[in-house]
């Protein structure tokens, strides 16, 4: 029997998996390793909403795909059943829901165990991973530095080497900004691709779905294989495909029409995020394709205007389900800063300002798929400077108004959330590490429906440039 966290500091789920069928690896001898080291990291980087240790224990898991791997829930509108769900708020208190996320469920018949949840900030309206909940979770390449946000509890976890996949979702760059900030691999679907049920038909308007921030690109191909397809009822779906995303990875790329994107509108890009964008593209002409520079085809004022038409309300209903499901009101001491003035400043909107918003939205979709026609994918980077020091980005008190919330939170990520909104699936590829070695992801979009091929490119772009190579000095590895 082979040294198993050696096994595990050298592999990714899919090889792991492998060795489990084999025989090589036993699933409760990976379930403990991956345990003891979770425990290594986590009093440094704080990224466990709760753990599941007993509960995975007494599971027996499916014989599919992934049977026998670990992996951690994110705590966000994703409940797990018996699991604590907090969505990162002391209002929740705690809350156990009696049922699984449509998405739980499918990654549990693939035979994967849920060693605990992952953290993340209040309601997912944040680039970083803060709270009054769980305090702060910290990026394991500096501690001062955060992790990210929605889902930097599992960009943090996977980027230390704990587990090589953890859930997420991404309501505007939730997967996409903490796989940058972490250096790691995070891909958003289109709309549609995956479910959102059984208790939410859409989330923030069709802007909200769920996948995973993992280690290797072939990872989140087969994940992504295993949760695509709407549930009943759903009031979305994208493309079918031909062909099983992680069957196609090797299929051959024809050379791609890449329409790179060097400005954030009202924003600064920094010049470390600007070389980011520019490394990758020359990786990318190396590798056959035409990069052509371009202005980005958005008023993104305007976006952020709409988007918070949508959100505010959305975030308001749930605050006031909420209460009516404990039983009690929520009170404003029991928010986050950023939720209070998201609520306070939008979320009483008219219903005819909230469907001019969603209607925005899917005029934009319709000028991002026209626009598209014209490239194959738009390259952008992920965010626009190193990850945020902790603090940076996290609200302490109401007194801003949520135009300077959006200026604090979207000029450091400009470009995520607008593809929330036109619904073309994204992702964020780690190919950069400034000269602090904080890494800097780059981001590419597709066409609608088209995630095969942003998952064919990050295959050639991991093979030119192994990203895994790189170990944060937080991690779990016992070599």
């Amino acid at each position: 029997m082979k040294d198993i966290h050696k096994l595990m500091d050298e592999s990714d789920a899919t090889a792991l998996a492998d060795l489990i069928k084999l025989g090589e690896v036993k699933k409760d001898e990976l379930l403990e390793a991956s345990i003891e080291r979770l425990e290594q990291v986590n009093p440094a980087l704080n990224a466990v909403a709760e753990k599941l240790y007993q509960s995975a224990r007494n599971s027996e898991p499916a014989s599919g795909i992934f049977a026998g791997i670990p992996t951690l829930i994110k705590d966000l509108f994703a409940p797990v059943k018996e699991a604590r769900m907090t969505n990162g708020s002391v209002a929740l208190g705690e809350a156990r829901p009696q049922l699984d996320d449509s998405v739980v469920t499918r990654l549990r018949a693939s035979g994967i165990r849920f060693i605990g949840t992952s953290t993340a900030p209040e309601f997912g309206t944040s680039y970083t991973t803060e709270s009054t909940r769980f305090g702060a979770t910290h990026n394991p390449w500096n501690l001062q530095h955060s992790a990210g946000g929605s889902s930097g509890g599992a960009a943090a976890i996977v980027a230390s080497r704990v587990v090589p996949f953890a859930h997420g979702n991404d309501g505007g760059g939730s997967l996409r900004v903490p796989a940058s900030c972490c250096g790691v691999f995070g891909l958003k679907p289109s709309r549609g691709r995956v479910p959102s049920g059984p208790l939410v038909g859409e989330g923030w308007g069709g802007m909200g779905t769920a996948h995973a921030i993992t280690l290797s690109v072939r990872d989140s191909a087969t994940l992504l294989d295993i949760v695509s397809g709407a549930d009943l009822g759903a009031p979305y779906a994208s493309p079918a495909d031909n062909k099983p995303f992680a069957a196609s990875l090797n299929d051959p790329l024809k050379p791609l029409r890449i329409a790179l994107i060097e400005d954030a509108g009202p924003w600064t890009v920094s010049p470390a995020a600007l070389e980011s964008v520019q490394h990758t593209a020359k990786l990318c002409s190396h590798l056959g394709h035409h990069v052509e520079v371009v202005k980005f085809p958005v008023d993104l004022l305007n976006f952020f205007e709409a988007a918070f038409n949508i959100i505010a309300p959305n975030t308001k209903n749930y605050v006031e389900m909420l209460g009516d499901m404990r039983g009690a009101p929520v009170q404003n001491e029991e928010l986050e800063p950023a939720t209070r003035i998201i609520v306070r400043e939008k979320g009483m909107i008219s219903a005819v300002q909230y469907v001019r918003s969603i209607e925005h939205m899917h005029t934009l979709g319709r000028q991002m798929a026209a626009f598209l026609q014209k490239f194959d994918l738009l390259l952008t980077p992920t965010v626009v400077r190193e990850p945020p020091q902790l603090g940076e980005l996290h609200v302490l008190d109401e007194s801003m108004s949520l135009e300077q919330f959006i200026e604090l939170s979207h000029s450091y990520s400009p470009y995520t959330a607008v593809f929330n909104g036109t619904g073309q699936p994204a992702m964020s590829v780690p190919l950069y590490w400034s000269k602090n070695d904080l890494p800097i992801g780059s981001h590419f979009v597709a066409r609608f429906g088209d995630e095969a091929t942003l998952f064919k490119l990050a295959r050639q772009l991991e093979q030119l440039q192994p990203w895994n190579q790189k170990v944060p000095p937080i991690n779990a590895c016992m070599r």
